[in-house]
């Protein structure tokens, strides 16, 4: 059982999934980030250029948005396709002609966003395709039998169009976490898709070219959709005015889930309730403390992220093999709590303290495997390598959190490390003698940061006295506050 947080200010919204006292999870959305990507417009078209095979559309923005003959939705016979040459783009579309459009990629630069007609709007397990009647199934689910399955269980689940209707029942797309999905779920989520389109297409028939007509759900309504469940107990928002907004959305299309809504009216900030800011300002460090004195180590990189285990100061078991066994298995929780609060996807590999004793190894990964289940996200989980490593993989859904609040070092670029002040030092000695054989200054001035010039001053001096000597030439130092440890400049005066 859980329950949801949700933090609302015009600029950003926040979400945290609190479970047994803790944050789980921790969703952010920025107002100015969402990007356009999934919105569907009423666009009118502007111009058609049969040399390019494309057109441009107005769809409201400050620029014309691109749309290719390819992007163009037609309908086809079985095989149509392949037997006849694609029709020119200047006789399926013309000048002034409203077409409803779908944004597949965000405008960059000076370049407009381009358009598909091939409708798809995403659900929490399905994505629809109102123009087509075909069911597709994510290649990343099961054998062949349990795509097949699946299959039979939509055809019967979507049926046949309604007497005197004059769309088909529209085409589907089970996306990977619709594999254990039940009947109940499916038929909720095709109800949700099918309400949505009818009221784009109501949008299209009333309002003028350029409109939105349908916006990619924001952080807050995809809580009711995706993130509420059976296992919800309440979902606390602290907007009045988004609170009522959330409520007439769920109403609608997730009652369920709307049920659970409440008004947060507290004077502490909602995220203070569970101490939600310090566990994200911890979230974003290497090392997180066990209560037991362990402690983990976490590094992200692009190609993977490790998690090393360590006792730290934990002696409380009888033996040092229990102390261990007992650490990994705190670990093992620790673990798959961070991952998901964390967001992180990809390939992890978990390095475990060493343990002797096999049925040790065997309860620590039966142990990293009940918590990842209720992780939302697809893991898979090795057993331990020769090494003794335990391989797994999460599924990336999402930027991790530390992807979505920081930015790599400009001092450091990511390495997490920066030279030392002697070894700036020593460059730069390096670096008047290179310059010293090309040129002939009256004066070198070094220009470095502060660490660097003192040791120039002090503990190099001597050395610095002896170039200055070899190349006949004075050396005078000046720091500069702005540099980073390893930034400095050489001066010829």
């Amino acid at each position: 059982m859980h329950d949801i947080l949700i933090n609302w200010a015009p600029q950003e919204t926040r979400v945290a999934l609190i479970e047994n006292g803790a944050i789980q999870e921790l969703h952010i959305e920025r107002t100015l980030e969402r990007g356009l990507v999934g919105n569907i417009y009423l666009g009118k078209v502007a111009r058609v250029l049969p040399g390019m095979q494309s057109a441009f559309i107005d769809i409201g923005l400050e620029r014309a948005a691109f749309l290719h003959v390819a992007d163009l939705h037609t309908a086809h016979a079985p095989g149509a396709r392949d037997s006849h040459p694609p029709t020119p783009i200047e006789k399926l579309v013309f000048e002034g002609q409203t077409l409803t459009v779908q944004v597949v990629k965000d405008p960059i630069g000076t370049k407009g966003a381009r358009l598909t007609t091939q409708i798809s709007i995403a659900g929490r397990m399905l994505v629809f395709l109102p123009q087509d009647n075909h069911i597709g199934i994510s290649q990343k689910i099961g054998s062949v039998e349990t795509r097949e399955q699946l299959r039979q269980r939509m055809v019967a689940l979507v049926g046949k169009p309604e007497p005197g209707s004059k769309d088909g029942p529209g085409g589907f797309i089970l996306r990977t976490n619709a594999e254990e999905a039940s009947d109940t779920e499916l038929s909720e989520d095709i109800a949700y898709l099918r309400k949505t389109w009818a009221q784009i297409r109501q949008r299209a028939v009333s309002r003028p070219a350029g409109t939105l007509l349908h916006q990619d759900l924001s952080l807050a309504e995809r809580v009711l959709r995706d993130l509420a469940t059976e296992q919800t107990l309440a979902i606390r928002i602290d907007s009045r005015l988004q609170y009522e907004q959330l409520k007439a959305f769920g109403m609608a299309y997730t009652p369920a889930s709307a049920a659970k809504l409440e008004h947060y009216r507290g004077e502490r900030p909602i995220f203070d309730l569970f101490n939600v800011e310090e566990e994200i300002a911890r979230a974003l460090g290497r090392r997180v403390d066990l209560k037991s004195g362990g402690y983990l180590i976490i590094d992200q990189t692009e190609a993977r992220t490790t998690i090393d285990v360590n006792t730290g100061g934990f002696v409380g078991a009888r033996n040092f093999d229990e102390t261990i066994f007992k650490t990994n298995l705190e670990a093992a929780l620790a673990i798959a709590r961070q991952l998901r609060l964390r967001n992180l996807g990809g390939i992890i590999i978990i390095d475990f303290i060493d343990m002797a004793r096999e049925e040790h190894q065997q309860a620590v990964l039966a142990e990293l495997r009940k918590q990842l289940s209720r992780d939302r996200t697809k893991t898979t989980v090795s057993g331990f390598t020769q090494l003794g490593l335990v391989e797994m993989t999460r599924k990336r859904t999402r930027e991790s959190l530390a992807h979505v609040l920081c930015q790599p070092c400009p001092t450091c670029e990511g390495r997490g490390q920066v030279k030392t002040a002697r070894s700036v030092c020593y460059e730069i000695l390096r670096e008047i003698l290179r310059e010293a054989r090309q040129f002939d200054p009256r004066e070198f001035r070094v220009v470095a940061s502060a660490a660097v010039v003192e040791m120039l001053l002090d503990e190099e001096s001597q050395h610095l006295a002896d170039l200055s000597a070899f190349v006949g030439k004075p050396i005078s130092l000046s720091a500069e506050p702005t540099m980073n440890p390893e930034q400095y400049d050489i001066v010829l005066l």
